[in-house]
């Protein structure tokens, strides 16, 4: 019986350069017809589909530190383009001191996926539904990209230009992705609906961060999945919340406005009306989730 949906790989050449700087000379030669392979989740499945065919795909894996996970006090969190999505679920510093990365790595996919694809892959992939984002948007994350000029950082809401779409050129690479530390009194969730508790992509998606001083909300985030071409922030949801402290009639109010904010379109997988109340009702939930993991 054949499959007509399966479809083989197209030809390709696999480059295995042995430092970052070769990797990109590689995909800087190469003109747009090479692309990065770290996990390969998403870019094996894209060119089985024939919705892209480089023909030249440039593997991650033979360069030394990419897969590192580091922390201090000063710099805060900072890992590589090869960590994993399961890493992130699982390291036990993710886990302590930023539970909601830790949090949205759990949701994606399967066990199988998790190993293979990494949380920078999940980033550049930049569906609107992708599960990273949204929390490393409010952490304030920012992504370092290498190029045969020298680097830049850009914070990763920037970074988003469209769906699947970013400022990446070509012969760009996304080498690190900086977390800043939290401040004290910090807490923060990531909640997905989706069809299916895993397995599925989200139907609509919220992380929220808040900052408590003495009972006022100094810092409050808001970022919606799933309601735009790119993740974005209810910022005037956030204002109602910030320097006012934190309580059920705020939160309500603050909810109704993300809802407002939120400019979703239908589709086979939901209309806009259902996503729009899904996120009255989800930022409700992460905001009451986040002040009760401040301790």
């Amino acid at each position: 019986m054949k499959y007509p949906y399966v479809k083989r790989l197209p030809q390709f050449e696999y480059l295995a350069p042995k430092t970052v700087d070769e990797a990109i000379s590689l995909l800087s030669q190469h003109n747009g017809e090479a692309r990065p392979l770290a996990g390969g989740t998403d870019l094996l499945l894209k060119m089985k589909r024939r919705e892209m065919a480089p023909l030249h795909l440039v593997g991650l894996k033979s360069i030394p530190g990419l897969d590192n996970i580091e922390y201090d006090d000063a710099q805060g969190l900072r890992f590589g383009p090869l960590v994993t999505i399961h890493a992130m679920e699982t390291f036990p510093l993710v886990r302590e001191r930023f539970p909601i990365l830790s949090q949205a790595a759990s949701t994606i996919g399967s066990a199988q996926i998790r190993n293979l694809g990494t949380v920078a892959g999940n980033v550049c992939n930049a569906l609107p539904s992708a599960d990273m984002i949204p929390s490393l948007i409010v952490l304030g994350a920012k992504v370092r990209i290498a190029n045969v000029k020298g680097e830049k950082t850009i914070a990763i809401e920037d970074f988003l230009t469209g769906p699947g779409q970013t400022v990446l050129a070509h012969d760009e690479l996304v080498v690190e992705v900086q977390v800043p530390c939290l401040l004290p009194h910090s807490g923060g969730v990531y909640i997905k609906h989706a069809p299916r508790e895993a397995m599925d992509l989200a139907i609509i998606s919220v992380a929220t961060l808040i900052t408590l001083d003495e009972g006022m909300c100094s810092q409050v985030k808001i970022c919606l999945g799933n309601v735009g071409p790119t993740q974005m922030r209810a910022i005037k949801a956030e204002r109602i919340l910030r320097g006012k402290p934190f309580g059920a009639g705020l939160v309500k109010e603050a909810s109704e406005m993300a809802s407002e904010e939120a400019q979703p379109r239908s589709s086979m997988r939901s209309s806009a009306e259902y996503r729009k109340e899904m996120v009255r009702i989800l930022t409700a939930r992460a905001l009451n989730g986040a002040k009760e993991q401040i301790k």
